[in-house]
């Protein structure tokens, strides 16, 4: 795979260079991130981009809500230029306390409009998807849940895992919030718990457990089982997706924003702008199985086709997802975090 992302790399090192319309500043210049995104995905990234321009990078890696709640209470005396979320919700939630500057246009019109928020204060950086992980040993296709509101089922008592204080899953909370009411989320949640679902600090562990027999199904994202696959193609574990426009496939993004404080920092925006760029794309795609957001790359087989995806999706709007309050508050109230 490391070969097939340098190949991709040398393709497009000369489209990168043209993109960057932001002047880097001199190696002297400091970028303070405050990163949901977790280390071991992006740290090789953010190496790269270090070597790449001189700018050095100081990185805060933490829950992405908690980042979002720290901003929050941090205010303009935050020390932090960047906020790289894992999902929309935290970027909605800080877009809400009026902490991002407006992005320049030399960054948002590089994207397709859905991927950047309504007042251009945070813009995607990469795709994915929600779905149904399952041990094939012990679970027939057959048998397989049409919706996620189907594993709260006696049948699959002691049998789910699930990860309630990752950002992914509050993510996907905030849509069922969105799109179902409190009422109906509440009460899954509550028959979730009461039927013995796992508990997982993150989406990795979720998969292990597949593989050991500790569960029969999981709800982590898509790309973590692909991450194994790599490395063995027979890993025992395989995943799918609910029916069609069920919620259990939402599709959301990681994104950036620049704080205000930074508004003026060229090293920041550079930053930003290094994420959209096709290097740092086909990174996403060839390396951590996410979908990009660019189409300026080479498309990873391993990932489903984007329209095939788009059939399956919800209805949600990524804006839709920045209430992360209420979701922290209902999942507060039913003993989850």
């Amino acid at each position: 795979m490391k070969n097939n992302y340098f190949l991709s790399i040398l393709i497009l090192g000369i489209i990168t260079a043209s993109l960057f319309l932001v002047p880097h500043a001199n190696a002297a210049a400091q970028v303070v991130l405050y990163s949901g995104r977790s280390k071991s995905l992006v740290d090789p990234l953010i190496k790269q981009f270090q070597r790449e321009t001189g700018i050095k990078v100081v990185v805060k890696y933490a829950n992405t809500a908690q980042l979002a709640l720290t901003l929050q209470e941090e205010g303009s005396k935050s020390p932090a230029h960047v906020f790289w979320a894992q999902d929309a919700g935290a970027l909605g939630a800080v877009n809400k306390s009026d902490l991002f500057a407006t992005l320049p246009n030399s960054i948002t019109s590089t994207v397709d409009s859905y991927f950047v928020n309504s007042n251009k204060t945070w813009i995607a950086t990469s795709g994915r998807a929600r779905v149904l992980a399952y041990a094939p040993d012990r679970v027939k296709e057959s048998e397989l849940p049409g919706s996620i509101f189907e594993l709260s089922d006696p049948k699959w008592k002691g049998r789910v895992g699930w990860a309630p204080t990752n950002g992914s899953f509050q993510a996907f909370v905030t849509a069922m919030l969105k799109i179902h009411g409190k009422e109906k989320t509440k009460a899954w949640l509550v028959a979730m718990k009461n039927n013995d679902a796992k508990k997982y600090p993150k989406n990795t562990p979720i998969i292990q457990a597949l593989a050991a027999g500790g569960i029969d199904l999981g709800i982590p994202n898509h790309y973590y089982l692909l991450r194994f696959k790599s490395d063995d193609a027979k890993y025992p574990v395989e995943q799918t997706f609910f029916k069609a426009g069920d919620v259990g496939n939402l599709m959301f993004v990681s994104g950036v924003g620049v704080l205000k404080n930074a508004e003026k920092n060229a090293a920041a925006l550079a930053f930003v702008q290094y994420l959209l760029s096709p290097q740092a794309q086909q990174y996403f795609t060839s390396e951590t199985y996410e979908y990009p957001i660019s189409n300026k790359v080479i498309p990873n087989s391993r990932l489903i086709p984007i329209d095939t995806l788009d059939d399956l999706l919800p209805e949600a709007n990524l804006e839709d997802l920045s209430n992360l309050k209420a979701t922290l508050e209902l999942l507060t109230e039913v003993g989850l975090i």
